[in-house]
C-alpha cells in the first residue's frame, strides 16, 4: 500500500472515456498538493491532499501504508509507448553510415539493407538470447518512466522466426513489471527469398502466421506496413480480415513515405494508424468520426534525418485522435525515451506540452485498447504512476537528453 504525498503538480488524465480530440487533449487533470493512494496494484483515490490524508480507506489501513514524499514534484500517469519493434539481434550501424553518407531509406532497402538486413539475426539468434534483449531494453523504458508497452515481431520473416520473436517478447514480458502488449507483424515487408513471389509470403502470413498466433495466445494484434516497398493496400485488406477471423485486432503502419487510403482500412476498425507522415485531406474528417489513433513517431523523423515531421496540429485541430511513441527499432528508431520524443512533437511538431503528455498517456492506452485500465490516475485504475524531478510538467518537455523520472511505481509497488 503507497501514498503519494506533497505532489507539487498531480496530472489525472481524467477526462471523457474515449480517444481525446482538439482541445481535449490538452486537459490534464492537473491537481496541485496532491496525494494518491494505492493498493492492491490499483488507484484507492487520486487529488488534494487534504482530501486524501482524511479518506475512509487510509484511517482503516494506516499502519499498512508506506509514504512517498513528492515535495517539489509532478506525477503523472507512467508513459504507454504503443508502438515499438522489440525484437531484434543487433543494431544496423552499416546502414547508419550509409545514410550519414547520403543514401537514404529507400536505396539501403534496395542494397540490402533496412528492414531485411536483421532477418538473419533474428532467424539465427535463440529465443533465450532475443528474451534478454528484450527484457533489458524493457528495464532501460521503465527506468525512464514507460510502463506499458507495445512490442512487434516483424525481423524473423518466416513462420518459425515470428512465432520465436513473440515467444521471446512473453518470455521477456514475465520477468517484466510493466504490460507488454504483443503484436504480429509477419507482414513488416517480404523477405529476400520471396521477393519475386510475393503472394506466397503473403499465404504464409495470413493462413499460418496468424491462426498459430491466435491459437497459441502470442498476440493480441496484428500489424502491416501499408507501403510502397512493402505491402499494397489490397494486401493490406487481407492481413486485416485475416487477423480479424482468428480473433486479433488489426493496426497498420500508413503513410510513413506516402499516403494511402484510410478509408478503406478503418472499414476494419483498426486500433491505430501509425506513422501518419503522408495522408490524404479527405481522410481527416475520417479520423475525427472513428476511435482509430494517429500514432505519430517522430524518433524516426529525427534519425532519418528527415527536415518534415508529421503535421500533428493539422491532425489535432482536425478533431483526429493523436498519440506518441518511441518506435523503438534497430534501424531508424533506436530510442528508448518517451522524454526526448515529447521534447520532439513540441519543438518539431508544434505539440503543447499538454497535447504531448496526454499522446504519450491516456491517447497511448487507447490505441492499444487499454484505457480502461492504463494512461489515467484515476479510481480502479492500474496504480502505474511516473515521479518526476520537477515542479512544473512543461520541464519534462522542456529539458532533452537525460532522465528526469525519479521512480516509478508499477502496479501500486516501487519498481
Amino acid at each position: 500500500m503507497i501514498l503519494l504525498t506533497n505532489i507539487a503538480q498531480l496530472l489525472t488524465l481524467h477526462g471523457s472515456k474515449g480517444p481525446r480530440r482538439g482541445s481535449e487533449m490538452g486537459e490534464l487533470g492537473l491537481v496541485r498538493d496532491a496525494a494518491v493512494l494505492c493498493a492492491g496494484g490499483r488507484v484507492v483515490a487520486a487529488g488534494r491532499q487534504r482530501e486524501i490524508i482524511s479518506h475512509r480507506w487510509l484511517k482503516q489501513h494506516k499502519r499498512k501504508i508506506r509514504e512517498i514524499d513528492c515535495t517539489g514534484k509532478t506525477v503523472l500517469p507512467g508513459f504507454v509507448d504503443s508502438h515499438t519493434h522489440l525484437v531484434f539481434a543487433a543494431p544496423r550501424l552499416i546502414d547508419f553510415e550509409k545514410r550519414i553518407q547520403g543514401a537514404t531509406y529507400k536505396e539501403i532497402a534496395a542494397a540490402g539493407g533496412g528492414i531485411r538486413s536483421s532477418v538473419e539475426g533474428v532467424r539465427k539468434a535463440t529465443r533465450a538470447s532475443l528474451a534478454q534483449r528484450a527484457g533489458s531494453v524493457l528495464n532501460e523504458m521503465l527506468r525512464q518512466g514507460t510502463t506499458t508497452v507495445e512490442a512487434k515481431s516483424g525481423y524473423g520473416l518466416s513462420l518459425a522466426a515470428e512465432l520465436k520473436s513473440l515467444e521471446a517478447i512473453r518470455d521477456a514480458a514475465k520477468r517484466w513489471a510493466g504490460c507488454v502488449v504483443p503484436t504480429l507483424l509477419g507482414a513488416h515487408v517480404v523477405p529476400t527469398e520471396h521477393r519475386k513471389r510475393p503472394e506466397t509470403y503473403l499465404r504464409e502470413v495470413c493462413d499460418q502466421m496468424i491462426p498459430q498466433a491466435a491459437r497459441k495466445k502470442l498476440a493480441t494484434f496484428v500489424d502491416v506496413f501499408c507501403e510502397e516497398g512493402a505491402f499494397t493496400l489490397e494486401q493490406s485488406q487481407r492481413v486485416f480480415a485475416s487477423a480479424i477471423e482468428h480473433g486479433l485486432r488489426p493496426r497498420a503502419h500508413v503513410g510513413q513515405f506516402s499516403p494511402c487510403s484510410l478509408a478503406t482500412l478503418l472499414r476494419y476498425g483498426p486500433a491505430s494508424f501509425d506513422h501518419m507522415d503522408h495522408f490524404h485531406a479527405a481522410d481527416l474528417p475520417l479520423l475525427k468520426q472513428a476511435n482509430t489513433v494517429g500514432t505519430l513517431v517522430p524518433g524516426a523523423n529525427y534519425f532519418l534525418g528527415h527536415q518534415k515531421y508529421p503535421d500533428a496540429r493539422r491532425l489535432i485541430d482536425s478533431g483526429a485522435p493523436v498519440a506518441l511513441a518511441t518506435d523503438y527499432n534497430p534501424g531508424t528508431s533506436p530510442t528508448t525515451s518517451m522524454q526526448f520524443i515529447l521534447s520532439l512533437a513540441c519543438t518539431q511538431m508544434k505539440m503543447t506540452p499538454a497535447e504531448a503528455i496526454s499522446a504519450a498517456t491516456i491517447q497511448g492506452a487507447h490505441a492499444l485498447r487499454l484505457a480502461d485500465r492504463k494512461g489515467s490516475i484515476e479510481e480502479g485504475k492500474d496504480a502505474d504512476l511516473a515521479i518526476f524531478g520537477v515542479k512544473d510538467y512543461s520541464e519534462i518537455c522542456y529539458w532533452f537528453g537525460g532522465n528526469l523520472c525519479e521512480q516509478v511505481i508499477v502496479n501500486g509497488e516501487p519498481a
